[in-house]
């Protein structure tokens, strides 16, 4: 399946957070796409993201290191990520490596942003 990402602004949040909607499977083929598209709107100054994994039924160990280096991006930059994954096989993936410890993972974008404080 083809990756597609949507992000919009969340401006009821008062805080400036972009939600990243993914769909697709997110691996060693799309990875790169993810990670090009998400560094650029931290580069853009939108350093708190939501990504919304809701879509996503796959997702691998390169996909994962997408994540942690955009995480480790854009903290650096002064912002923060957020996850939203309820499928279970991609939260396994999470919690296997420990990762759900660093990146606490929501059920829904309301669930991750009450989880920072947004």
């Amino acid at each position: 399946m083809d990756l597609n990402l949507q992000v919009e602004e969340l401006t009821w949040t008062g805080e400036g957070w972009s939600l990243a909607r993914v769909a697709g499977d997110i691996d060693i083929a799309s990875a790169p796409r993810l990670r090009e598209r998400l560094i650029t709107l931290i580069t853009e100054g939108r350093t708190r993201i939501v990504l919304d994994l809701s879509g996503v039924d796959f997702l691998d160990s390169t996909g994962l290191g997408v994540i942690v280096g955009v995480l480790k991006r854009a903290r650096t930059m002064g912002g923060d990520l957020a996850l939203v994954c309820p499928n279970q096989s991609v939260r396994r993936v999470f919690e296997i490596t420990a990762l759900d410890r660093t990146m606490p993972l929501a059920d829904s974008v309301d669930g991750a942003l009450a989880g920072i404080g947004a």
